[in-house]
């Protein structure tokens, strides 16, 4: 008897430690080009955390490891839905490519939350079309906290009867009880902000009472967050008139400051903000101005405002890990890889070799290969011919793709092929900071196999060209040049005030 009992325990510990979510569906007349990919929301880096093919017959699967329970983006052919997923879950889903998302159906132990989490959004944003918010933010402020309340009741209401019908599990009604609680904090703010506005009385100022009452509404805002995105942005954006303030009162500089530097030193100033609120905001307009690759040359100093300004482990790590995907390594770094050739030989890349060495990352799923890389090669290949040596790198999802399509794609271009083992879902492929929005990408190594420059999506960069003049000598022409997918994901320095 002790022995099942203790086998009992063991299996409670290894399913409560469980952090696999396995995603598999069909989705049915769409392209065999098309991937499903899984997106992580709420952390530091929101970056894919799966992307997985669909078979002739648009069956796809997949898994990754997560922490954390909450809403996650699911995209495929350029259209995206939130799921909510909790460690240790199955998501399967259907659905037809001319109707996704709207005809997903869920199946599996995944499918009580997200039916609920469906049909709860929807019972709440009819409820809230029906709350005359002039009238409520003209109320006096006893009648405003009354009536909060009474929306606040009433939206748990809607919560709890929808769990009777769906049947979700706690975390979920949970989840979506404090993510209203975030979203209806706005009504708290826009009081304070209108009320005067509303009532024609320029003087007004909220009591010590409402003060107090928004203060206990707040109890829980180092969780929300960093649970909640939305959350996190609202509370930022108010940061955003006394921000411009400091920044007006700081003396002018030689060179432009990061603005993750400014932001930075501006948080040291606010002393009401709790480290965890500060690691987050902090993370978010690091990421949305200067971890891109305008600012190589400046590498070290991005990464040392991560150093100085970052507390918290976690998101310390994802935001280096984030500099990674969106600026490369730093230039003279020692490149090392392990692949499989054709002959499924492991070969270590990053040796040293009696040329450079081009690097190209693709994906036979990826049409830009042969919308872009493939003539662009070509093109390059023809003028810098033998001074360099090319080396392509597959990331395809399984060895036989990569056999398949290898020497068909880049026909006509001499080369050695290689396959990342695990493809783009490897674990190798994620501390290269390679994902499906960079590719294809490529890397500069000189003949002591370190880095050149940061990574190239597009080999008519005047940047690239100066690259390989400078390790091989090969002088190219200027030509005209798109700019990179990744530059889509960087905003202007000044995107705190939008």
């Amino acid at each position: 008897m002790k022995k099942y009992f203790l086998l009992f325990l063991l299996t409670i510990v290894a399913l409560s430690c469980n952090k696999t979510i396995e995603v598999k569906g069909t989705i049915t007349g769409g392209s065999p080009l098309e991937r499903i990919e899984v997106i992580e929301t709420s952390g530091a880096a929101t970056l894919p955390l799966l992307n997985v093919g669909l078979d002739p017959k648009g069956n796809f699967q997949g898994a990754f490891e997560a922490d954390k329970h909450g809403l996650y983006v699911l995209t495929y052919a350029g259209r995206n839905m939130m799921v909510y997923l909790e460690p240790g879950q199955k998501l399967e889903l259907k659905a037809s490519s001319a109707n996704f998302p709207e005809d997903v159906q869920f199946i599996g132990d995944a499918k009580n939350n997200n039916d609920f989490m469906k049909s709860a959004q929807l019972a709440f944003e009819t409820y809230a079309s029906k709350i005359n918010m002039e009238q409520l933010l003209g109320k006096k402020e006893d009648a405003f906290i009354k009536e909060f309340n009474a929306i606040t009741e009433q939206t748990d209401k809607i919560y709890e009867e929808n769990a009777k019908k769906y049947n979700p599990s706690s975390k979920a009604l949970k989840y979506k009880k404090r993510e209203t609680q975030a979203r209806l904090m706005g009504l708290v703010d826009g009081y304070e902000q209108m009320h005067g506005q509303i009532t024609t009385n320029p003087q007004f100022k909220v009591s010590q009472n409402f003060k107090d009452f928004r203060d206990n509404l707040m109890k829980d805002n180092d969780e929300m967050i960093r649970d909640f995105p939305m959350y996190r942005e609202y509370q930022l954006n108010k940061l955003n008139g006394d921000f411009q303030k400091y920044m007006s009162s700081q003396p002018q500089a030689k060179e432009q400051p990061l603005i993750s530097k400014l932001f930075g030193e501006y948080l040291k100033t606010r002393k009401d903000l709790s480290q965890t609120a500060k690691d987050y905001f902090f993370a978010y307009i690091i990421s949305q101005s200067d971890l891109n690759f305008m600012n190589s040359e400046r590498y070290d100093e991005v990464t040392a405002q991560i150093e100085k300004h970052v507390s918290n482990a976690s998101i310390k790590s994802d935001l280096k890990h984030l500099q990674k995907v969106l600026m490369g390594e730093k230039a003279g770094t020692q490149f090392s890889l392990n692949v499989l050739n054709v002959k499924n030989e492991k070969i270590e890349l990053g040796k040293k070799a009696d040329r450079p060495t081009l690097i190209v990352f693709y994906a036979s799923w990826n049409p830009n290969v042969a919308l872009t890389a493939l003539p662009q090669l070509k093109d390059f290949t023809s003028k810098a011919g033998d001074k360099l040596q090319y080396t392509f790198i597959n990331l395809d999802d399984t060895k036989e793709q990569f056999n398949k399509t290898s020497t068909a794609l880049f026909q006509g271009i001499a080369g050695t092929h290689y396959w990342l083992e695990g493809g783009i879902n490897s674990k190798r492929a994620g501390e290269l900071g390679l994902y499906g929005f960079k590719l294809p990408s490529y890397l500069l190594l000189d003949k002591e196999g370190k880095l050149v420059a940061r990574p190239f999506y597009n080999l008519n960069d005047p940047e690239f060209a100066t690259a390989v003049e400078k390790v091989s000598g090969v002088t190219l022409p200027q030509q005209p040049v798109m700019m990179p997918p990744q530059d889509s994901m960087a905003v202007p320095a000044d995107s705190l005030s939008k």
